[in-house]
């Protein structure tokens, strides 16, 4: 499948920050499922292009402002094609480490509460294997956490999901995470694209989404790196674009910034992702 995908973030600030530095991570990644075929990245108009890829295969940009800012309008924008591998992510990166994944974060921290959620799952699936263990576990997450916006931040921890039975997909991903990583599997968090349709959890009246997307990866020995959106109850189609994972969603953040200067900070963000077909339609 084609994607089509236009994101714009705008910032503005009051008073005007004196200095402001960015850093992007807003290239699609590339492995057996999806490749690139145009994108760019630009800020207040200016180009800006990756200057390295980790071993783990995530491209990052910076820009830095040369004096006083009182605003930026970050875009990213191009084609994707992507294509169905069943969720199992092939030939991203170098595929090191993969132990890094086990470590715990702010949150991602596991309690009494998802340890156990993490081995009656796990429990439920018998002597199917790890991978059979981590579907239950995305079943059992879906369960435990409805999803509803407005109840749950940014700095919303795992625990406190759970604990509040409803959340947003970064809130599904964090628990799901902590709990795999409680049983031994290491876990990341991925932020990205996806082509809803009225079906999936936060999409509008017209089956669209305008925002970014999260979900989880675990390492299964024999198939690699294997995605699970537990918001929606699938495993990542085509219809999923893959940006940056990392250990949680600050980590796994598109676009993270510093300023210098006391200012109140507005922000304005909106994706539009349309297939080739609904472009050429429209």
């Amino acid at each position: 499948m084609r994607l089509s995908i236009r994101h714009k973030t705008v910032y503005a600030f009051e008073p005007a920050a004196l200095k402001l530095a960015l850093r992007l991570r807003l290239w699609p990644s590339e492995h057996e499922g999806q490749k690139t075929l145009a994108w760019k990245v630009s800020v207040n108009g200016a180009p800006v292009t990756p200057l390295l890829t980790d071993d783990f295969g995530d491209a990052c940009g910076q820009w830095h402002s040369k004096g006083e800012v009182d605003g930026v309008e970050i875009l990213a924008e191009g084609m994707v094609e992507t294509a169905e591998t069943a969720g199992v992510v092939r030939n991203l990166g170098r595929q090191r480490s993969t132990g890094v994944f086990l470590r715990e974060t702010a949150l991602t921290e596991p309690d009494d509460a998802i340890c156990e959620l993490a081995a009656e799952a796990a429990a439920s699936s018998g002597d199917d294997g790890t991978l059979a263990a981590l579907h239950a576990l995305s079943a059992a997450v879906g369960g435990a956490v409805e999803y509803r916006p407005g109840v749950t931040g940014s700095d919303t921890t795992a625990a406190r999901a759970l604990v509040l039975g409803a959340g947003v997909c970064q809130d599904h991903a964090h628990v799901f995470i902590a709990a795999a990583r409680s049983l031994g599997v290491p876990a990341r968090y991925v932020s990205g694209y996806l082509l809803a349709n009225e079906d999936f959890a936060g999409a509008d009246e017209r089956g669209e989404l305008h925002e970014t997307h999260a979900w989880a990866e675990a390492f299964v020995e024999g198939f690699g790196w294997v995605g699970f959106d537990a918001a929606n109850q699938v495993c990542p189609t085509e219809r999923y674009v893959r940006l940056v994972g990392g250990l949680d969603s600050r980590d796994a953040a598109p676009l993270r910034g510093s300023i210098t200067g006391h200012v109140e900070e507005t922000l304005e963000a909106e994706v539009r992702i349309t297939s080739a077909e609904q472009a050429q339609q429209q």
